[in-house]
């Protein structure tokens, strides 16, 4: 019905509450109320009088004088209608109806009522709306085990209901069963079935508007006289009150207003309820938490594990190093004494070659010894010849003798002489010999001792050597330590002016030139470069809904936060060109993703992950553009990510157990990384892009600069003390290496002395001085030996260390393997441990203490979480509901209340339609009325005075003779047909208590009304035979015989008209 508001039924409310305002219908028939104009219909509205009572407000009224000039009815009226074995007729029909006006004519029991009860029956009436029985099974022909019923609607136009499927054309067949049931066919215009389902009739009847039970649109006898003709003001007000429909209203509200009601105490129970619910919920709860802690103190008792596995290992893999580096040490040192002993061995060399030379020698005397003997025997016969020349002379003395013996006192005198300086000669040189003993002995303990002093200075060198070395590599590691120290400041440096500029501009987060960039874009796209503008950066476009997960949406996504979106690849060489004028070549560029863009997301239920307690990326992701969750979706499967805060949680969820369906991988908010077989820790320690809190950001950062910053200074310092320490030990090693060269020196020196002093008598032989030399050399052969030996000794001793050393290096190694085998087997993934091994297995034994202290002091765990599972989710479930309903409430009052007040309002301006339409019918016969409306005591009283309204009292209609009462009741009527929509209108014995003058005034009145309203179809059945009726193509008169013995089928035949070819 135009006008009306169809009231959505409350179930529906009650389901999806939040679309109440929403009901298509509704909305057509709102619009329609208030538009000025009718939607099917245009006319110009003219309003001419209205009465002003308490509780009407302004509305608009129309109604039309004059004779229309629109075409037929497109859709919704009927076409035909036929019969069998309904009530006590086995055949009637088909009838042909008109478009517009319909008489069916004929006697009581012709079969004119049966028609109308089978049109409310055959569209879906109840029975008991036909006042003609209570069930279906009461209208099947006696005798006969069915009915049948077939309606068709006409289906053309731009309104027409599926014209594809139907056609032109809709027949509605209706099968009745003697039990009272009843079967529906719905078929096209060809006669093809298409639906049987009570519901798609519901559809076509709400798309056409047809309402068989409102008496408007099909009006019985019994309907006429329970309401019409009956004298109590209370029925004609439970009769507009029908027939506008506004009854169904007010009993809907009234219903949802009693639910509302039920729905309030199902809202006090469920507090009560969710008040015990919460303590049960929290005394599981706390159970729960101790079997959680449980729970959890095994897990990390199992992590705990892990990390003594791992820890065992670490701590051979430092013995390890500690025995590498000593052997390192070991073999370096090997060296140094290997470079000795070659250097003993050239000296050893040299004495042995210098020994060797001086036996050569003294062999050459020996021989030259052996050589002089014949020269010896030579010299003893000269020495006899020489004597018997002495006896030859003796004579020759003898005679001399005198001559002799003078000179014998002179030889005498200078023998004593020569005795004397002998004596005297000797004296003087004793002393001078021993003392050159003396100091001989002195320089030999003197070279022994410088001998000594230099082995001692040349260990002295060496340990400096090993300092300066052992200085060195720490200058080194600390260099490369504050080389890294100052590439994390100036990474943090500008980081921090970042964030900094940030405050001013958020983008400049994701880059300075960020801004610069955003701004050519969006030239470019004024410009039309673009197809479709690029979206970036992507970490612009979302949102956290948990901050502290910045870092592990930042761990994950990493570049792709930077990222740009294009549709196609020729924007993504524009973007490439804009780019270029910001960042130079050599500098990473953020990434360009092509994709086409859409305006949905992509489904991905079927595929995403799913964790009671943990949300995936995307669903911890504010993403108002889809073409950025599409993007992460196709670049990141951020669908399939967790996020779980705690790392221990972390791996309890992903490895220790099945990893939830279609989850590959987690991040904790560490931003650490964790698979079912692998755990990555992150190298960040703080989010760059997603956090909000940029003040702390700031504040952390400048700290963390300061710390470098006193890092570099400390390492600063640390390097200066080395360098002191370097160049100290390198002083006392070049003082040492010169100490050792003056000792050489002294060495050497006092040797040569010792050497000048054993030769200095000449008048020792040549072959003493050469036994003196080989002594010497043989003395520093000795010497060199000696040396040897030391080195040899000490290069043993040494050799046997180290290989001490590297066998406890293999037996290591293989320790080593063992426990990493052992500890793959306990954890497959190596992770990082800081602790020692003895710190863990304390920590260890007092865990299991722990846990074995829980255990013995609760009882099933499986039975406490399936306790605390229950009680949380039936906790959750009816705080939902409570909460839900009060939504529900909240909304459903404010909808009732703009509902209520549309209903007031639109019942006001129906009344005083309802009044004009009535006035202006009255005034055709010269007639004055009034309609006094009570909304509150539900009455209508209508007043009716015959002739000048302004010189006659109104008189109660019940003072009105039968005809004048019967035509008031006629435009009573009209005035309702007026206001409301149907696409026709059924009226049974309108004119039964009339008499000719009025019927005549009634009928041409109804024929008024239906040349103004071509579009409707109006049906009327009365006993008359309407011979009078004026021949027109818009009349037709369908003229029921009476039944004879016998007859299956009533024959009607049209009077006085000419076949009307609608289909055409």
């Amino acid at each position: 019905m135009n006008g009306t508001i169809i009231w959505m039924p409350v179930l529906d409310l009650l389901h999806c509450y939040s679309n109440v305002c929403s009901d298509p219908m509704a909305k057509r028939k709102e619009e329609n109320f208030f538009s000025p104009e009718n939607a099917k219909r245009p006319r110009q509205e003219e309003l001419d009088d209205f009465d002003k009572d308490g509780d009407e407000d302004e509305c608009t009224v129309s109604f039309t004088n004059g004779t229309s000039t629109l075409t037929a009815a497109e859709v919704g009226i009927i076409e035909s209608i036929q019969l069998k074995n309904f009530m006590c007729h086995s055949m009637l029909g088909p009838f042909k109806f008109g478009s517009n006006v319909n008489f069916v004519v004929g006697n009581n029991g012709s079969g004119k009522s049966a028609v109308l009860t089978a049109l409310i029956v055959g569209l879906g009436g109840k029975a008991v709306a036909t006042n003609r029985g209570s069930s279906l099974k009461g209208f099947v022909k006696d005798g006969q085990n069915s009915a049948d019923i077939s309606i068709t609607l006409r289906n053309r136009g731009d309104d027409a209901y599926r014209a594809n499927v139907y056609g032109n054309s809709i027949v509605v067949q209706q099968h009745i069963s003697m039990d009272g049931s009843r079967s529906y066919k719905l078929k096209s215009e060809t006669g093809t079935v298409v639906s049987t389902r009570k519901e798609e009739l519901i559809a076509i009847l709400d798309h056409f508007n047809i309402q068989v039970d409102n008496p408007v649109s099909v009006l019985t006898q019994e309907m006429s006289k329970q309401f019409l003709q009956s004298k109590n003001e209370g029925d004609k007000y439970k009769f507009f009150m029908k027939a506008t429909q506004l009854e169904q209203m007010k009993e809907d509200y009234s219903y949802i207003m009693e639910t509302k009601e039920r729905t309030k105490e199902q809202i006090n129970q469920g507090e009560e309820r969710l008040t015990e619910l919460k303590r049960q919920c929290l005394e599981k709860e706390e159970r729960f938490q101790s079997i959680a802690g449980l729970s959890t103190m095994k897990t990390n008792l199992e992590y705990l594990k892990h990390e003594m596995a791992w820890a065992v290992v670490n701590e051979i893999e430092k013995q390890l190093n500690a025995i590498r580096d000593n052997i390192k040490i070991g073999e370096d040192r090997a060296a140094r004494l290997d470079r000795k002993m070659e250097e003993q061995q050239v000296r050893l060399n040299e004495a042995e070659k210098k020994y060797k030379d001086i036996q050569d020698k003294l062999e050459k005397i020996s021989q030259e010894t052996d050589a002089r003997a014949p020269e010896c025997m030579a010299l003893k016969t000269d020495v006899t010849a020489k004597k018997r020349v002495y006896n030859e002379a003796e004579v020759l003395y003898n005679r001399s003798l005198n001559e002799y013996r003078a000179l014998m006192k002179d030889d005498e005198q200078l023998c004593k002489r020569i005795e004397e300086l002998k004596k005297s000669t000797d004296q003087s040189l004793e002393p001078e010999r021993l003392e050159r003993q003396k100091k001989i002995s002195w320089l030999k303990e003197r070279v022994k001792a410088l001998q000594d002093q230099e082995s001692s200075i040349n260990q002295e060198i060496e340990q400096f050597q090993q300092a300066i070395e052992k200085d060195k590599e720490e200058r080194i590691r600390i260099k490369r330590e504050e080389l890294d120290v100052k590439h994390t400041l100036s990474y943090n440096q500008r980081q921090l002016k970042e964030l900094k500029d940030s405050k001013t501009d958020r983008l400049k987060r994701f880059g300075p030139h960020v801004p610069a960039l955003l701004e050519a874009i969006d030239d470019a796209y004024r410009r039309g470069h673009f197809t479709c503008k690029p979206v970036g950066p992507l970490g612009a476009c979302i949102h956290l809904r948990d901050p502290e997960l910045a870092l592990a949406i930042e761990s994950c996504l990493k570049g792709l936060l930077q990222a740009y979106c294009c549709h196609n690849h020729a924007d993504e060489r524009v973007l490439q060109a804009l780019m270029e004028r910001f960042y130079s070549r050599g500098t990473s560029r953020p990434q360009i993703i092509v994709s086409e863009f859409r305006n949905e997301m992509y489904d991905v239920r079927h595929r995403a992950a799913y964790h009671p307690e943990f949300p995936t990326v995307l669903t911890a992701l504010e993403i108002d553009n889809a073409v950025v969750a599409n993007s992460l979706i196709d670049m990141r499967s951020i669908e399939t990510v967790l996020l779980i805060k705690n790392n221990s949680v972390a791996r309890a969820v992903m490895q220790s157990q099945k990893p939830p369906k279609n989850c590959r991988e987690a991040f904790t908010a560490d931003g650490d990384q964790v698979f079912a077989g692998r755990y990555y820790s992150s190298e960040n320690t703080r989010p760059k892009f997603l956090s909000k809190d940029v003040d702390s950001e700031i504040s952390d950062l400048e700290n963390e600069v300061e710390n470098k910053k006193a890092q570099i200074v400390n390492l600063q310092q640390h390097l200066s003390a080395l360098e002191k320490d370097i160049k100290h030990n390198e002083e006392f090693l070049r003082r040492r290496q010169i100490h050792y060269r003056e000792l050489k020196v002294k060495i050497t020196e006092s040797i040569s002395e010792i050497r000048e002093l054993e030769n200095i008598e000449e008048h020792q032989s040549v072959d003493i001085a050469t036994l003196d030399e080989l002594n010497l050399a043989d003395s520093e052969v000795d010497n060199q030996k000696r040396g040897k030996r030391h080195y040899e000794e000490k290069q043993k001793e040494h050799l046997d260390t180290l290989n001490k050393k590297k066998r406890e290096l293999n037996m290591k190694e293989k320790e080593l393997e063992e426990k990493m085998s052992q500890a793959r087997q306990i954890c497959p993934e190596r992770i990082e441990v800081k602790k020692s091994a003895s710190i863990l297995d304390k920590e260890i034994n007092r865990l299991r203490q722990k846990i074995q202290a829980e255990h013995a002091s609760h009882g099933d765990r499986e039975e406490i979480m399936r306790q605390y599972q229950e009680a949380r989710e039936t906790y959750l479930d009816l705080d939902n509901k409570v909460r839900t309903l009060k939504r529900f409430i909240k909304l459903l009052e404010e909808i009732m209340t703009h509902r209520y007040k549309t209903y007031q309002q639109f019942r006001r301006c129906l009344t005083l339609r309802c009044k004009l339409y009535f006035d202006n019918l009255l005034s055709q016969r010269a007639y004055c009325g009034k309609m006094n409306f009570d909304h509150k005591n539900e009455t209508l009283s209508i007043s009716v005075q015959p002739g000048e309204g302004n010189r006659a009292a109104f008189n109660d209609m019940r003072a009105l003779s039968g005809g004048e009462r019967s035509f008031s009741t006629v435009c009573f009527i009209l005035s309702l047909w007026s206001i409301a929509e149907s696409p026709f209108r059924c009226l049974d014995e309108f004119d039964v208590y009339m008499d000719m003058v009025n019927r005549r005034i009634a009928m041409d009145m109804i024929l008024k009304m239906a040349d103004s309203q071509r579009f409707r179809q109006f049906i009327l059945l009365t006993p008359q035979s309407m011979s009078s009726l004026p021949s027109s193509k818009l009349i037709r008169i369908l003229r029921m015989s009476d039944p004879e013995r016998g007859q299956t089928t009533l024959p009607f035949r049209p009077v006085g008209q000419e076949e009307e070819e609608d289909r055409s």
